[in-house]
């Protein structure tokens, strides 16, 4: 069979990819009446007289919802909210197996922004942190903002900022094996949606001034403003110093590092042979990259990196969004700002740091070194910044996450 059969056959098999499990019993007369009634009336009193109990006498500050409205999943497009639960269920196992945080896939049936923050904002109670999911732009972009600002809870939209995450760790590594700095390169961006803003906006906040971002109507420049919604407005304010016009030819001349999150097949080889000298390709649409891979590397680039796994330095959000909320639930940040996500990026970065290749420039989704990493960055620099609302010592910070996720292969 082949991948997909083999898929096909586990979700049928299993009938979906996640259950509840009791972490107590309820085999005795005593149990019932200590889980349930009358025994669970004084937890209730408890939080009653004080809402922070809500931490330490139920799983609040553990769980996170995976909110999907259906309508950006994957390589699928707008397939709806039920035929994206596969994908949100999925998400849920990703966020246990790999930093033990209780997450539910809750798929929605509506695209109405007003509806789907108002839905959110009505989980405050169960949930610390939300992970927005295949929302498509720019839905998404006021999703986040409305959500961030009309909630305490944790918002992250992983399409955008996880994918931004791994992109900047990978950029760190690959400028180190090409010896030039991130303020001094000249860097493209092909593809103006959700993982492209926040892709450019973490850029530029780590220092990147000379970023450009070429969509399907060519590059974006102050022509032609009218065209993205006001979030991406700011964004493109910021981009293009020299206001160059053109399309993808024009903007790839003579630039440093390519980041494609487009359609493949869109980056010619003759584009990258006019690039600067040893130029850094990360083509990462899916299933086809905006360049053959050896086409590139034969027209001159240094360091490739796609979204697939069948070739090296595959950006996957696996190796951001678990330790992100790993980090954020552990110190109960208020939100997940850019310091905390640059921290991320920095942690990833620094795990390959004695091995680093052009074939390997990001660590492995299955090194067990990076969900304690960067939830460590990320608790820290909350704590740094005063968004968390308790604090801890670097060591106590350390043992609080290395015993969650010891508690997820217990």
């Amino acid at each position: 069979m082949d991948i997909y059969q083999k898929a096909l056959k586990l979700h049928s098999d299993h009938q979906g990819k996640i259950a509840v499990k009791s972490k107590v019993r309820v085999r005795s007369r005593e149990e019932l009446s200590l889980a349930y009634s009358p025994g669970v009336a004084e937890p209730c009193r408890k939080i009653n007289q004080d809402p922070e109990k809500l931490y330490q006498y139920t799983a609040y500050g553990n769980q996170v919802a995976v909110v999907s409205s259906g309508t950006a999943v994957l390589g699928l497009g707008d397939i709806g909210p039920k035929a994206a639960l596969p994908v949100m269920e999925g998400k849920a196992v990703l966020f246990k197996e790999f930093a033990n945080v209780d997450a539910f896939p809750l798929c929605v049936g509506t695209k109405q922004v007003d509806q789907i923050v108002d839905f959110v904002k009505l989980l405050e109670p169960t949930f610390a942190g939300i992970n927005l999911e295949d929302i498509s732009a720019p839905r998404c972009f006021e999703i986040e903002a409305r959500l961030k600002e009309e909630t305490e809870m944790a918002i992250f939209h992983d399409d955008q900022h996880g994918t931004a995450i791994v992109v900047l760790a990978a950029v760190i590594n690959a400028l180190k094996l090409v010896n030039k700095s991130i303020d001094q390169i000249k860097i493209v961006v092909n593809g103006a949606g959700a993982a492209a803003t926040a892709v450019s906006k973490l850029l530029l906040d780590a220092g990147a001034q000379n970023l450009i971002i070429n969509d399907k109507i060519g590059i974006l420049n102050s022509s032609n403003l009218d065209q993205y919604d006001s979030l991406r407005q700011d964004l493109i304010k910021r981009t293009n110093p020299d206001n160059l016009n053109g399309g993808l030819r024009e903007a790839v001349k003579d630039a440093d590092l390519f980041i494609g999150l487009s359609v493949g097949n869109i980056l010619k080889a003759e584009m990258v042979e006019e690039m600067a000298d040893d130029p850094l390709i990360f083509a990462m649409a899916n299933p086809t990259p905006e360049i053959d891979p050896e086409s590139a590397l034969n027209a001159g680039a240094a360091v490739i990196a796609t979204g697939r796994s069948d070739y090296p330095n595959q950006i996957n959000n696996v190796l951001a969004f678990p330790g992100v909320f790993r980090g954020t639930l552990d110190v109960r940040a208020s939100e997940i700002s850019e310091g905390m996500k640059i921290a991320a990026a920095e942690a990833i970065a620094e795990l390959v740091a004695d091995d680093l290749s052009a074939e390997y420039i990001i660590p492995d989704p299955f090194d067990q070194r990076v969900v304690p990493a960067v939830a460590f960055a990320v608790a820290k620099n909350a704590i740094k910044n005063n968004l968390a609302r308790i604090e801890l010592s670097e060591q106590e910070l350390k043992q609080k996450i290395e015993n969650k996720l010891e508690k997820k292969t217990s």
